[in-house]
């Protein structure tokens, strides 16, 4: 069967392509995650509040101080484990969706820069036509602030003021 057989709602990955395409619904997605997540991770942490307390507790007769604890250490760690890993599953699924919009942020602003760019290019390329200074008519007379258009020539220098 073909793509072209199969209507657009059929694929499965459709709406997540709706969605990974809009940085609000993709926060509103992964938000979403988050708050499964945090509900997890909240019953979690009663559970292992409750085991620690059973499995510390839990005595054989003849046991010396501390071996309850040494029994119950390894349930703790793996407990402790997932809480940890989800912890760092809710931090990530918040990066990812400050990531995402800081990318369309950054998109927009590639744009403009390139804009500004090829309008700086093109006033570079073609400037604008100026009009030319119009002359006194005067050729010989010197301007007072001779600055670069003064004489060309040291024998054009009898005028001039020395320093």
């Amino acid at each position: 069967m073909s793509t072209e057989d199969k209507p657009f709602f059929d694929d499965p990955n459709a709406a997540l392509r709706e969605i990974a395409q809009n940085p609000a619904a993709y926060a509103h997605y992964l938000a979403d995650f988050n708050r499964v997540v945090l509900d997890m991770q909240a019953k979690l942490e009663i559970l292992q509040r409750e085991t620690r307390v059973h499995c510390r507790g839990t005595r054989v007769e003849g046991d010396k101080m501390g071996q309850a604890f040494l029994r119950s250490f390894p349930v703790e760690k793996s407990l402790n484990d997932i809480l940890k890993n989800l912890k760092s599953i809710s931090s990530g699924l918040e990066k990812s969706a400050h990531k995402r919009h800081a990318h369309d942020e950054k998109v927009k602003e590639v744009k403009r820069q390139r804009k500004e760019k090829a309008q700086i290019k093109a006033r570079k390329d073609n400037p604008p036509l100026q009009a030319a200074p119009e002359s006194s008519g005067q050729q010989g007379a010197q301007s007072p602030n001779m600055g670069y258009g003064g004489p060309t020539s040291i024998y054009n220098l009898d005028r001039r003021e020395s320093a």
